[in-house]
């Protein structure tokens, strides 16, 4: 987690809302991503996403059985969809995303979409750490 909250601290450096993602298979962070929408004028360009992108290319392949994703920030549902489709194993977040969490705030995406696999959640990994990012940046914008 701490890999993501430094991927995070580079999307609040770059004045994105400070959302950061990496990607583990056997251990090792294959994808690294954090949220890039404004830069890249792309909404889907969310640290998750970035993450897998990079994750998938180096593997060759749209799929990631066995792979952890670390994020700070509850996921929205256009992430856990691509969670979902991506075959990751393990989603481990830090702070719940009140207005667009899709794994326990707003949908329940994961418990509430019959699915062919299913994704283990680990909840509030370093959820200090990663509100307070979260926090201060919005405090600063506002």
């Amino acid at each position: 987690m701490l890999a993501a909250l430094d991927q995070a601290k580079l999307a609040a450096a770059a004045n994105e809302v400070p959302v950061g993602a990496v990607v583990v298979c056997c251990d090792e962070i294959v994808g690294r991503g954090y949220n890039q929408p404004r830069t890249l004028a792309d909404p889907t360009a969310h640290a998750e996403i970035v993450a897998l992108r990079a994750a998938c290319a180096r593997a060759n392949n749209y799929r990631l059985p066995g792979a952890t994703v670390y994020v700070t920030l509850e996921p929205c549902l256009m992430c856990i969809g691509s969670l979902i489709h991506a075959r990751v194993s393990r989603l481990v977040y830090g702070v719940a995303e009140p207005k667009t969490g899709a794994v326990e705030s707003i949908y329940r995406a994961l418990d509430d979409i019959p699915h062919n696999h299913g994704i283990k959640v680990t909840r509030c990994v370093l959820e200090t750490e990663c509100k307070c990012l979260v926090q201060t940046f919005f405090r600063v914008r506002r």
